[in-house]
């Protein structure tokens, strides 16, 4: 099944600092590119751990004695490695763009370039759709989200019109949702401002951003000393969480200094902010907009 190329591919395995014994996961399995280069990288010790929600990925299974692919989502990273033994990695991977595949085949909803039924499930078990989150949320839920995760400064407005227009009907496929906020879409700006709005919607569905979370909280414990995280994120609101939760070990907020003005916390960034190359970006256009970051336990 062709998935995509992965972004960042090289930098994002060498972030990693692999040694060939080691044990690593790669939270977003996807097309089992990352998996692929990690599996290069180690001895026949080695072993590699995969996570993915959608069963379209499970599809993409690598044949390999070092690897297992686990078929949850991986805000629930600790459980299940402690079911196969494993308290503490080398190295984590995170490359949390939503996949070419996922955007390419019309029925999952992800794309504005099709017609198709509100869903947008990562996880095709889920009840929550975006079916749901247009339908069904109230104004006020549905202001939050298109403000929170689109930005979207015209957020009020969109809601109200949402909530008015499916009390006439429900609003069931991409394209009635897209007339009925037709007089938001400026024609030179349509699909930037319709992008917004899918990622706002996408996001509320899959939880992603208290997933996000839920993942880079247990990363402390889960790594061992000197181990690396390695995160490829593709918005602001991600990056933000992510450059944070590295610079001071918490979300929101500063953490607490001692009487000299220092604090702990359990990661140290390496480098700086990497992006893709012009050459990266004309193959691969999806991946104008990747930010890696790599942080080491201290």
């Amino acid at each position: 099944m062709e998935y995509h190329n992965p972004v960042l591919l090289k930098e994002t395995v060498d972030g990693l600092n692999i040694v060939e014994d080691g044990v690593y996961v790669d939270v977003t399995f996807g097309g089992g590119g990352h998996s692929k280069e990690i599996l290069k990288r180690l001895g026949k010790n080695g072993k590699l751990f995969a996570f993915d929600q959608d069963s379209d990925a499970i599809e993409n299974r690598i044949e390999d004695d070092r690897f297992t692919l686990i078929h949850e989502n991986f805000r629930f990273i600790k459980r299940f490695l402690r079911f196969y033994g494993v308290k503490e990695v080398d190295g984590i991977l995170a490359d949390f763009g939503v996949s070419s595949h996922q955007f390419d085949v019309a029925e999952r909803g992800f794309s504005t370039r099709f017609e198709a039924d509100l869903d947008m499930r990562m996880n095709q078990q889920n009840k929550l759709s975006a079916y749901h989150v247009v339908n069904e949320y109230d104004e006020e839920q549905l202001k939050d989200v298109l403000l929170q995760y689109g930005e979207l400064r015209l957020a009020p407005a969109m809601a109200s019109v949402i909530v008015a227009s499916r009390e006439l009907e429900p609003i069931k496929t991409s394209e009635q949702l897209k007339k009925v906020l037709k007089k938001f879409l400026p024609p030179k700006h349509e699909n930037k401002v319709l992008a917004q709005i899918y990622q706002a919607i996408r996001i509320e569905v899959n939880q992603e951003m208290e997933a996000l979370k839920e993942l880079l909280l247990q990363t402390p414990d889960l790594l061992k000393q000197n181990g690396r995280l390695s995160v490829i994120s593709y918005h602001s609101l991600e990056d933000r969480l992510v450059k944070r939760f590295i610079r001071n070990g918490m979300f929101e907020g500063e953490p607490e200094r001692d009487v000299f003005g220092n604090f702990e916390v359990p990661l140290k960034k390496v480098g700086g902010l990497i992006i893709p190359s012009k050459e990266e970006i004309k193959i691969n256009n999806r991946a104008r907009s990747a930010k890696l970051r790599v942080a080491e336990k201290l």
